[in-house]
């Protein structure tokens, strides 16, 4: 055995130099394909579980339309999204993050909010949560991070000692572990949350020209959240709470519906903001870029078969259409590959060939063979490409705008390591109530934790957002406030 047992190595026994920070272009990005023990890492954990999704396993879903209500034709020349008036057929799907498939629909968790659009240029997958920021902003984190979500592996059971174990030294996480700790971390209904696309995305104009874009879906029917009791009680009563409003609204005609707003940033105002607009673990201010609407999502039909086409939807931001492009965000960049690999590895290197993730413009492609290939396998047409037969070619007009990159490829954080500003701000935001749920949440959930290090680690964080925010949570735990808050 090697006397190096302590380093960490990839899959075939290469020690990783950085597991921290995924190999750039410089400090923004992006990701290089080059970084193999990154992709050793993601392709290894998209295949942990056997079948359910490893991520997003419990969730539900409904078939919808989208309806665009504002011309915003000079930002994106998505066709989708090219005149008033206009419907796009929608399936979407809603999921909490650490849990089983079976588990309950009411736990403090996250809560994913993936939307497909069915344009006439292909698919379209926005997906993302029902928080505006994430844990990490960089997916070379993201398997160690679902790790101290899921069980531990001795034990078998839920683990609070590793998920603030991993929270205390990833200070990033902050912002959104202050949002889950909050009222918002446990939605009333499905129907009564906000979504967001989180990351930074691109839009291209019919002219080339490009600008910064960030998604919000706001529920038409206000925000609801769930007493943290109440949510208790209905977790052994009714796992499935939520699973059952969304699809009982539908069923009774009462559809809910959001509306799509975005953020619009110019390019080169991405270098001079005072937070870095890819960094998922940061919002941009609304009064700097302000909410622009787009358009009106309903859902109004329930799912005939929930295997068939919840179960088997698969979403990945990588499913674009000309017009939208994505942007450096480390944490983007890693999900382009894992989502789309996963779904090879769950439901087959195929799975775009199912009804509920096939396109209703068609495919025209080379793609052959693979584990159930159920449709006509190309037929007797042209398999590859140049050909003279007149298969399908490439439409240069729908090559992805260029933009700049710069810097030494290297294993670099992003510039910007203030975790603290935003966390902070939204602590001060929140009244007396608020703040009062915030922390009795937070020591209930820090409790069981075995290691005091950990505690006091984590209440120096809280203390760096706001300073009652830190004393408050230590009095809660019967903890002094660290002499070394710096």
């Amino acid at each position: 055995m090697s006397e190096n047992k302590n380093k960490l190595t990839t899959s075939w026994g290469a020690p990783v130099g950085d597991n921290q920070n995924s190999m750039t272009a410089g400090s923004s990005g992006p990701t290089l394909i080059q970084d193999f023990a990154l992709l050793d890492k993601l392709a290894h954990f998209d295949r942990e579980r056997v079948p359910e999704r490893v991520v997003h396993a419990k969730g539900t879903g409904a078939h919808g339309y989208f309806e665009v209500t504002h011309d915003l034709s000079q930002y994106t020349k998505a066709d989708f999204l090219s005149q008033i008036g206009k419907r796009t057929s929608v399936f979407t799907r809603f999921s909490t993050v650490a849990g089983e498939l079976g588990s309950a629909d009411t736990v403090r968790d996250p809560r994913g909010f993936a939307v497909k659009f069915y344009t006439n240029e292909g698919n379209y997958d926005l997906v993302g949560n029902n928080t505006p920021v994430f844990f990490i902003r960089d997916a070379i984190k993201f398997p160690d991070f679902i790790h101290t979500q899921k069980r531990d592996p001795r034990t078998h059971l839920k683990n609070p000692t590793a998920v603030w174990d991993f929270w205390s030294l990833s200070p990033e996480s902050l912002h959104q572990v202050t949002i889950l700790a909050s009222d918002r971390g446990i939605p009333a209904t499905l129907r009564h949350m906000h979504g967001y696309g989180s990351h930074t995305f691109r839009w291209v104009n019919a002219e080339g020209k490009s600008v910064w874009v960030k998604y919000h879906w706001r529920t038409d029917q206000g925000i609801k959240n769930l007493d943290v009791d109440l949510a208790e009680k209905l977790a052994g009563e009714n796992p499935d709470y939520h699973t059952q409003d969304l699809f009982n609204a539908i069923e009774n005609g009462d559809y809910p519906s959001w509306t799509l707003y975005v953020q619009i940033m110019p390019l080169e105002d991405a270098k001079a903001y005072r937070f870095n607009p890819f960094d998922v673990t940061k919002v941009i201010s609304q009064k700097d870029y302000p909410l622009i609407e787009v358009g009106r999502m309903v859902l109004n039909k329930n799912p005939e078969n929930y295997f068939a086409e919840v179960e088997q939807a698969a979403f990945s931001p990588a499913t674009l259409v000309p017009g939208i492009d994505v942007s450096p965000d480390k944490m983007l960049q890693g999900r382009l590959f894992s989502y789309a690999d996963t779904q090879r590895h769950r439901i087959g290197p195929n799975y775009q060939t199912l009804p509920i993730n096939r396109p209703l413009s068609g495919v025209n492609n080379y793609y052959r063979d693979g584990n159930m290939r159920f449709d006509g396998n190309g037929g007797r047409s042209v398999y590859y490409e140049p050909n003279s037969f007149g298969g399908p070619a490439e439409s240069s007009e729908n090559k992805q705008a260029e933009f700049e990159v710069n810097g030494m490829a290297a294993n670099v954080p992003y510039d910007d390591d203030d975790f603290y500003t935003q966390a902070g701000d939204l602590y001060r935001l929140m009244n007396e109530d608020e703040r009062t749920r915030l922390v009795r949440n937070l020591v209930n959930w820090m409790k069981p934790v075995e290691v005091e290090e950990i505690k006091e680690r984590q209440i120096r964080h809280f203390y760096r957002a706001d300073p009652e925010y830190g004393k408050r949570v230590a009095e809660g735990l019967g903890l002094p406030v660290p002499n070394n808050i710096l």
